[in-house]
């Protein structure tokens, strides 16, 4: 059983010492202003909270994951939100149920909406001064089931919308309750597969190809927003881009997600549920949106060709197997120059060394702690996003990579063989 709280990639938490303990509110996808540096010790108390989940994602403090544990009535605000989001052909063939007509968004509507199920995370949660615990309501979001093979069912969602439950509870649209299996949760891409006894799934939506996808296309979103009491709320809109490219912040550090931006309306709770192109065809997994005061109509959807691939490797494989260093690590711009030595001046940019799995191929290649990477294979490395964008981009496990680095005043190039994240985590 995946256990959602391991953080079981590459580079986690970058900056533990300096990070502020995750937002919970409504917005989350502005840039965050730099923290000052915290002093002595800086690399050595980075180091406790990387090694073992180097080169990930920090969980998405994404806007749509519904947590008030009583459901508001309509005319209440939203609750707080709990935090969050290959182009690789796919070969699931997912069983599908006929969506209608293009255009006819009421019959899309009336079939799609029979595949969209609410998910209840339930946590452990401490019961006062007594010292024991009791399972409680951590919050909830939606889901899509997608595929049956044989006996199970299979369900899409958001790897925040389930992170750290003790129990999953699925809501079917006929209002019969189920408890369902995590299979697997990347939260790199903020995705998980649930599964669930299969005499529950007899609509299945079937799962477009977003690649087609053109700005002002229209689109319908459909989820849980504010909790179950409005499920399957259903939302139209546009396609308001294609490829945009977003920082976001998951349980496993900082990464960017390519997303469909929509005008769609997201809110709370849509977690984990479906963004339907006119033909009734499941193309994105609506994920997070941007709330700020004066801004309207900003949501995002992973899109069906970067999910696809990766809910493929969790139902065979249980997780998702990346490249792995060994690790951690912070941004230059973060740390005062005199603790990195005689680094020359015209060094601006790159990642600082914080920490190093010292079974890792790193250690074995005799990167140390306080090393500034510059470049991977010749292409200019500014930020942790930066590495773990070329790492997961196109490198695989086995391949050898050169890492420029500077250590104080010293210019040099280290090759390493990557390894296997899964090696770390078991």
């Amino acid at each position: 059983m995946f256990e959602p709280n391991n953080q079981n990639e590459d580079m986690t938490h970058i900056e533990t010492d300096n990070r502020e303990s995750m937002h919970k509110e409504e917005m989350q996808r502005s840039p965050k202003p730099k923290k000052p540096f915290k002093g002595k010790g800086f690399l050595s108390s980075v180091s406790a909270g990387i090694i073992g989940s180097v080169l990930t994602l920090t969980v998405l403090p994404h806007t749509d994951y519904y947590e008030n544990l009583a459901q508001p009535s309509i005319e209440q605000p939203a609750g707080e939100t709990a935090q969050a989001g290959n182009s690789a052909d796919s070969d699931i063939t997912p069983t599908t149920v006929s969506t209608g007509t293009g255009g006819d968004v009421a019959n899309i509507v009336e079939d799609a909406s029979q595949s969209i199920v609410g998910i209840v995370n339930y946590q452990q949660q401490r019961n006062g001064y007594a010292g024991d615990s009791q399972e409680g309501q951590g919050g909830t979001g939606s889901g899509v089931l997608f595929k049956k093979e044989g006996d199970s069912a299979y369900i899409i969602t958001n790897n925040h919308v389930i992170e750290g439950a003790s129990t999953i509870e699925v809501s079917l649209y006929d209002g019969e309750k189920t408890n369902a299996e995590l299979i697997g949760a990347d939260p790199l891409t903020d995705l998980a597969v649930l599964k669930i006894d299969g005499k529950y799934a007899d609509n299945l939506l079937e799962v477009g190809d977003s690649g087609t996808l053109r700005a002002g296309e229209q689109v319908i979103a459909i989820g849980n927003p504010l909790g179950l009491d409005l499920s399957r709320t259903v939302t139209q809109g546009i396609v308001s881009a294609v490829d945009r490219t977003i920082s976001v912040e998951t349980s496993a550090g900082e990464t960017e997600l390519n997303v469909i931006q929509t005008d769609a309306a997201i809110n709370p709770g849509n977690s984990g549920g479906a963004l339907l192109n006119s033909k009734g065809e499941l193309i994105g997994i609506n994920s997070l949106k941007i709330s700020n005061s004066g801004v309207e109509g900003l949501g995002f959807a992973i899109p069906s060709k970067d999910f696809m691939p990766i809910v493929n490797e969790i139902i065979e494989t249980g997780k998702v197997e990346r490249p792995y260093i060994g690790i951690g690590m912070t941004n230059l711009a973060d740390v005062p120059r005199n603790y990195l030595g005689n680094l020359p001046e015209e060094v601006e940019s790159g990642v600082v060394v914080a920490s190093i799995d010292r079974t890792s191929a790193a250690a074995e290649a005799g990167i140390k702690e306080g090393d500034v990477i510059t470049e991977l294979n010749g292409q200019k490395v500014e930020s942790p996003s930066d590495l773990r964008r070329l790492l997961y981009a196109d490198l695989k496990v086995g391949d050898t990579i050169d890492l420029t680095i500077y250590r104080g005043a010293e210019e040099m190039t280290i090759s390493l063989t990557l390894t296997s994240n899964a090696m770390v985590n078991g």
